[in-house]
């Protein structure tokens, strides 16, 4: 029997593409209309970013848990976040977890690895671009990242929470995105991490001059072979 998955869910479009992406790749494993079960849970984006915005990680970290407590007890045998700024706070949730969690990072420093990639330029949130997530995921797997200028990431920041959040997709910002990358490839990256879970609704594979490692649903999937694993 598959394993119950809980879904620790931050913002909403990257939170519902996962459970979308577990689905749909469940039905092309287990057979016609099947998934494994999943739950889900989050607390409002508002009260993750006024921990975030204050630089307050075990605040994160309590939100994290408080999740996890609630999935636990809805059933669910192991979890999944699709957020990739807040597993800042994992080392904290680690410890504390009732349950044993997927790192998203590390899914995705590994799938690189899968690829024969080497040298990924790592797109996200300012805090998430700057922070200790990808940095140490990509030195366990052996990867170089490579982190857009401050500029650059104040304005795919501005992308991220003012639109991509609530949904709006805008030709000016995608074409700003796919611009970006293509200045990525030319100073020597040779993939594009997308590690904020809505950047994927936004930076399609086939319009982005560099390979992308997709960390939604590179998470989506890794939580699927691990809940059909025996």
């Amino acid at each position: 029997m598959a394993k119950h998955i809980g879904i620790v869910a931050c913002s909403v479009p990257g939170a519902a593409l996962c459970y979308q992406a577990i689905c749909s790749e469940g039905s092309e494993l287990m057979g016609q209309h099947a998934h494994p079960e999943i739950s889900m849970h989050t607390h409002p984006l508002s009260e993750y970013m006024d921990f975030v915005y204050r630089d307050n990680w075990e605040g994160v970290a309590r939100l994290m848990l408080s999740s996890a407590g609630k999935l636990k007890a809805a059933g669910a045998d192991f979890l999944v976040c699709p957020d990739n700024t807040i597993h800042a706070a994992f080392g904290e949730v680690g410890k504390k977890s009732p349950l044993p969690w997927l790192h998203i990072a590390r899914e995705t420093a590994a799938e690189a690895v899968r690829r024969g990639l080497k040298r990924p330029a790592v797109l996200g949130t300012k805090y998430l671009m700057t922070g200790p997530v990808y940095a140490e995921a990509c030195k366990l797997y052996e990867l170089k990242p490579f982190i857009p200028d401050e500029a650059v990431r104040e304005e795919i920041n501005r992308i991220i929470f003012d639109e991509l959040v609530y949904g709006k997709i805008r030709e000016e910002s995608k074409k700003y995105l796919l611009t970006g990358i293509g200045i990525l490839a030319r100073a020597g990256c040779d993939s594009v991490i997308l590690g904020c879970t809505e950047l994927p609704l936004i930076v399609l594979p086939e319009e982005s001059p560099l390979p992308v490692l997709d960390s939604t649903r590179i998470l989506a999937r890794a939580a699927l072979e691990y809940s059909l694993r025996k």
